[in-house]
């Protein structure tokens, strides 16, 4: 892409226009207030664009983050969400240098559809109270707190807070339609500031004071003592870090032509960043899709559009504070209503249920799970059911056929009668395995073998076996130990390299070897199964067949 500094210059300063109402909404959303949203989009938007992995990135608060963060302000305080902050940027910094990047693209789509679907919606609610003109009730459980809000504006209605966030919203829905350029966001919030400036507008409570200017960077908020129980949050925190992060470079590179992230350098990027941010008051931060979407399609080509968003902010912070301090928290809240509503990708989600049964389950657990419980939980949930119904849907492709013997005995030396023919096929069964023989598919196996009928010889062609597991090769022993105790010889065919040290560690391989009983090809085992059969006197001696 051609480096232009004058389109990354607009395009900055584009995405700074509509990364001001969000960062203040979801700094108030955290529970930290609008500065903390501020600081954030400052401190770590500058310091992902230097060191993070993607050209185009923008980095600072994000919907997906408030919703985790939420339950830890609840129980830890303002002291406890910084904190973590800073321990997901140390684990974040860690996955970078273990080059965990790559990892994070084997995460199924409809894990991703169903928790982005679960965020809009949280996201959504999380508003309602601002959006009413209510207190926020207590509580950390979205749909409980939402309800409570309804409760509270049911009681004493507040009209002025709904006319301005459903006039924000709408205005930022029906804009977008109509002139996908201008940055209705910010017109909208202004022209509701206006508004209830002018007319006296009562029940629009705006933000409140701002401080001018960053402050002084302090570690003065972490405490020693709760460090073992913010473990699981952070942890938590960076996993979604990361996940979103690398999700929104991704989507940044299939916006352009020849752009390429390196997802270790992200992480690294976005673990400084989240280092850094709780310094200055800031939330834990992560790349947005949103911001990075609106960098791409203006025009942007380097770091310099993210870095100039950065910059424009921070001259926000410092010159324009007792202006900003007056924008109606409903206003913001219509401008994050209206992000929940185009984070929904209707299209993306309909084909998604379409595609396979399976889809469409882990889709809708993984969204219900994220509104229930919380975003960790969902993805947790969401990436084990994908991962049970995939090995459901690989274990169902391995198949047992049981083989026709004419074409194969045809082929046998010796066999000179029909008689002979014939008591071959009737005591040799030869059954050929297809897909895999594993942990999830291989007890389905044992118990169809174990129910083979009453005959002398079985063979087991392995040559189309995919993969064996530890599992598989001792279903396989116990398959051929129950069949020996009913005096039914088990040969084999085909075993591949691959597959031995699978079997020899369980004792299937010298099973099987204890009496020459494993033939590269499925001629030579039938051979060695008819010379078995003579043996034994099931069938007559050569000579007496042959005459």
């Amino acid at each position: 892409m051609k480096r232009s500094p004058r389109r990354d210059l607009l395009a900055g300063l584009t995405v700074a226009i509509v990364a001001l109402p969000l960062a203040l909404g979801f700094g108030v959303s955290s529970g930290l207030g609008a500065e903390a949203g501020l600081a954030t989009a400052v401190v770590a938007g500058a310091l992902a664009a230097l060191f993070g992995g993607s050209n185009l990135q923008v980095s600072g608060p994000t919907g997906a983050m408030t919703v985790v963060l939420m339950p830890i302000v609840a129980e830890h305080g303002p002291g406890g969400v910084l904190t973590v902050g800073l321990m997901a940027g140390v684990i974040l910094l860690a996955l970078a240098l273990l080059r965990a990047g790559q990892y994070m693209r084997y995460i199924p789509a409809p894990v991703v559809e169903g928790f982005t679907f679960g965020i809009a919606c949280v996201i959504g609610l999380q508003q309602i109270p601002n959006a009413l003109g209510v207190q926020k009730p207590e509580g950390d459980r979205v749909l409980a707190v939402t309800w409570r809000a309804f409760q509270e504006f049911a009681a004493h209605p507040n009209w002025t807070a709904v006319g301005v966030a459903g006039g924000v919203a709408a205005a930022m829905l029906v804009g977008a339609r109509l002139r996908p350029a201008v940055p209705f966001s910010i017109v909208a919030v202004v022209a509701a500031t206006v508004a209830v400036a002018v007319f006296g507008l009562e029940g629009a409570a705006p933000i409140g004071d701002l401080p001018s200017g960053l402050p002084a960077p302090s570690l003065g908020f972490v405490d020693l003592s709760a460090l073992n129980a913010l473990v699981a949050p952070a942890i938590a925190v960076a996993a979604l870090a990361a996940l979103e992060s690398l999700l929104s470079a991704t989507v940044a590179d299939g916006m352009t032509v020849g752009e390429r992230h390196d997802p270790d350098r992200e992480l690294f990027g976005q673990g400084i960043a989240n280092l850094a941010a709780p310094l200055f008051g800031g939330v834990p931060a992560t790349a947005a899709i949103a911001r990075t979407a609106v960098n791409v399609r203006t025009g942007a080509s380097s770091r310099l559009a993210a870095l100039t968003h950065a910059a424009v902010l921070a001259v926000i912070v410092f010159a324009a504070a007792p202006l900003v301090s007056r924008i109606p928290l409903a206003a913001l809240a219509g401008v994050l209503l209206a992000t929940a509503v185009r984070m929904v990708e209707v299209g993306s989600l309909r084909a998604m249920a379409k595609a396979t049964r399976s889809d469409a389950v882990v889709l809708v657990l993984t969204a219900v799970a994220t509104v229930a419980l919380d975003l960790v939980y969902a993805v947790i949930i969401g990436l084990v059911v994908a991962g049970a119904l995939a090995l459901r849907a690989v274990a169902l492709q391995a198949r047992m056929h049981q083989e026709d013997m004419a074409p194969h005995l045809s082929g046998v030396p010796g066999a000179h009668s029909a008689e002979e023919h014939e008591l071959l096929a009737e005591h040799i069964v030869a059954y050929r395995i297809d897909g895999p023989l594993f942990f999830a598919a291989a007890h389905r196996f044992l118990l169809e073998l174990s129910e083979v009928a009453e005959v002398r010889v079985v063979i087991l062609r392995m040559s189309r076996v995919t993969t064996l597991d530890a599992t598989g090769a001792l279903v396989l022993k116990d398959a051929v130990e129950k069949l020996n105790r009913r005096g039914i010889a088990v040969l084999t065919s085909g075993i591949r390299p691959g597959q031995r040290q699978a079997l020899d560690s369980v004792g299937a391989l010298a099973l099987l070897r204890h009496e020459g009983r494993e033939y590269a090809t499925t001629p030579e085992a039938i051979a060695g199964a008819r010379a078995l059969l003579h043996r034994t006197g099931v069938l007559p001696p050569p000579a007496a067949t042959a005459r």
